[in-house]
């Protein structure tokens, strides 16, 4: 079988969504998840929608690590557990407020059937001799790896899967590709866990559009 007729059989199998609009609102982020195996096609398939996302001059800046063992997502949660405890007690907060975040964190890692680590590639931008506009072409790749995640949330949430996005790999990059064996080439920037919900979490309210649109003419 072919990964594109996996992909058309994952589809075919499951559709949450009925119209574009329906998906976008139907999406959310879960922090609690079922203790069951996410197939490894539906991963293919959130990647492969990941792969389309829009991009500076097509380069695809992104690369993505995969984790369902569990030793790998255990890594991952004791190194950057290290470095948030320092920054959360260089914050001044209490040791019991300290460490019931750090298990929360902890949890939300270790329970979800799946990880994706999604990392910033620059190593194929365009080069330019000013800084002003190799800043500029860093912040389009940035901006692109957003659009990237969010393409693969959407497809995840279609096939009957649930997701939520975690920014500590932000924080500590390095902590991060160091505790998986990646090159330095590679730039977490967020960690996405994948699975079906255990519950339907609280959603919060969106700002009224009348708010968000600031000129219009």
């Amino acid at each position: 079988m072919t990964l594109q007729s996996s992909h058309e059989q994952s589809i075919n199998g499951f559709k949450r969504a009925h119209d574009l609009a329906e998906l976008l609102r139907g999406r959310r982020s879960v922090r609690q998840y079922q203790d069951r195996e996410v197939p490894r096609e539906a991963i293919l398939h959130m990647l492969e929608a990941a792969r389309w996302a829009p991009s500076p001059h097509g380069r695809q800046p992104w690369r993505f690590a995969v984790l369902t063992q569990p030793g790998a997502k255990l890594r991952l949660a004791d190194a950057m557990g290290e470095d948030w405890k320092r920054n959360l007690e260089m914050d001044g907060q209490a040791a019991e407020i300290v460490q019931l975040r750090l298990d929360k964190s902890r949890q939300r890692i270790l329970s979800a059937p799946a990880l994706i680590l999604p990392c910033l590639y620059l190593e194929d931008l365009d080069r330019y001799p000013d800084e002003q506009r190799q800043t500029n072409e860093t912040t389009m790749a940035i901006q692109s790896i957003g659009a990237a995640i969010q393409n693969m949330l959407l497809a995840a949430y279609d096939l009957g899967l649930d997701t939520g996005w975690m920014c500590a790999p932000l924080f500590c990059p390095s902590i991060a590709r160091e505790a998986l064996g990646l090159a330095e080439t590679f730039i977490p920037q967020a960690l996405i866990t994948v699975g079906y919900a255990a519950a339907d979490p609280k959603r919060r309210e969106r700002l009224p559009l009348d708010k968000l649109i600031v000129h219009f003419e």
